[in-house]
């Protein structure tokens, strides 16, 4: 054993972990326990839930209140927190409370697991982590019990206020709301602020990145002083946010949003904007939405969250790094320059890879689903791939139509989307060393 862990690459250790994890998830979930009606459930439905759930998605087979027991609803929890967190970090953070050695390698696969820029100051990052989590996970979990304590009871209360927050906070978009009807989600407080509220700061602060969070600790509000990461997830994080919110306002203000009250039409936009950027929750009729809000919330699922964080997508930072990289060509700059600082080529060859790899992934799965099953819509069957590529969790109501092969597909998408379409495919290439030679250059004719 001890043998096969030094063969293996650090992307290979973080792929087999998630495998792991996900296969016990599974194997948890198909035992009669995890069941309301105390019934086996199979294999196939234990192992989508298994994945959605460690891989932060939210996409779901049967609702997760009518479905599961209390057992198998802290099973899901569980596997939540640790795919939020990363396995990596929750295994550095126990050897230090047990007080055993981190070694190098150990280190080396923490930070390629959370994205690290590097490798100094790993354990301590790993530290503020799980104290960060934890802090804004309780805090959210108490505000929310605020409503739901007196709406369910005392103890249903808590643990929906426990469970919403760390899904919430983890991006993971699971809800225990289908006591008052399957797959509701929380479309029963769209214009409940309290809630609001807390489940959209809760998504924005666990979709940063952990990276931002240090920067901020540090610097405080000192934009000056902000690392070139922290300015760009800032920036672009808000400005999202905002463009989702105002379109989506416009395109369904005569469809989902009519008859509701302005307040509400403006939580159901902000909500709408904040949760499709991989969180998963949804206020308004996510099937009922028209092409146009379809379509922009298919591309913020693509684009999703930032490095280092509990969310998915291609990330904002190489969203940034493409569009500066195609001014600065347009404009035939000779670097790539942003706040007042030039971008590694490094960095624009790997944004360049995320991209071109999501879309290859999403292209493919996309014909094969629509193949495999014509009966649905190209829209729809497209919403449900980018979902989970991005491990967002929000559906036009299909997932429960796909078949076995397209499930499959899918869950081949959000364990892609949780360690990193890059990083899967990397954990393929194994040891291997670039040749000493060069192969001699030819021109080719572009555009």
């Amino acid at each position: 054993m001890k043998f096969f862990y030094k063969k293996l690459t650090q992307t290979q250790m973080i792929v087999f972990g998630y495998m792991l994890i996900i296969l016990a998830g599974s194997i948890l979930l198909m035992l009669p326990v995890s069941s309301r009606d105390a019934v086996w459930t199979s294999f196939a439905d234990s192992l989508f839930t298994s994945t959605s759930a460690a891989c932060v998605t939210g996409l779901v087979v049967v609702d997760t209140w009518q479905h599961w027991s209390l057992f198998g609803q802290v099973i899901i929890l569980i596997l939540i927190q640790i795919g939020g967190m990363g396995f990596m970090t929750l295994g550095v953070y126990m050897a230090i409370l047990l007080r055993r050695k981190i070694g190098l390698r150990t280190r080396g696969i923490l930070q390629e697991s959370i994205n690290s820029l590097q490798i100094g100051g790993i354990v301590k990052l790993a530290k503020k982590i799980i104290k960060g989590t934890a802090f804004f996970e309780i805090a959210g979990a108490l505000i929310l019990m605020i409503r739901f304590v007196p709406e369910f009871g005392v103890w249903r209360g808590i643990w929906y206020g426990i469970f919403h927050s760390v899904s919430a906070f983890c991006n993971a978009g699971f809800d225990l709301m289908g006591c008052t009807g399957a797959y509701n989600s929380l479309t029963r407080y769209s214009g409940d602020w309290l809630v609001n509220l807390t489940v959209m700061t809760l998504i924005v602060v666990g979709g940063i990145g952990f990276f931002v969070w240090d920067d901020l600790s540090v610097h405080k509000f000192e934009w000056k002083r902000f690392r070139l990461h922290t300015k760009i997830v800032i920036s672009t994080t808000v400005a999202l946010i905002l463009t989702g919110a105002v379109l989506f306002f416009i395109m369904e203000r005569h469809n989902v949003l009519s008859g509701i009250p302005l307040g509400e039409q403006i939580w159901c936009s902000f909500f709408n904007s904040i949760t499709a950027r991989t969180a998963g929750f949804n206020t308004t009729d996510t099937g009922a939405l028209t092409e146009g809000s379809r379509f922009v919330t298919m591309v913020l699922m693509f684009i999703g969250g930032s490095p280092g964080s509990t969310a998915g997508g291609i990330k904002t930072s190489t969203l940034v790094v493409l569009l500066v990289f195609v001014r600065a060509n347009l404009r035939q700059e000779s670097g790539c320059n942003v706040f007042n600082r030039r971008l590694d080529d490094g960095a624009i060859r790997k944004a360049s890879v995320v991209l071109c790899t999501n879309l290859f992934l999403s292209i493919i799965a996309v014909t094969y689903i629509m193949a495999r099953q014509p009966v649905f819509a190209f829209s729809e069957a497209l919403f449900e791939v980018l979902s989970a590529i991005g491990t967002v969790g929000m559906s036009t109501g299909i997932t429960r139509g796909v078949c076995q092969s397209s499930r499959l597909v899918l869950i081949f998408l959000m364990f892609c989307g949780r360690i990193g379409s890059l990083t899967f495919a990397l954990s393929l290439r194994g040891h291997k060393h670039d040749a000493p030679v060069k192969l001699p250059v030819e021109q080719i004719t572009i555009g």
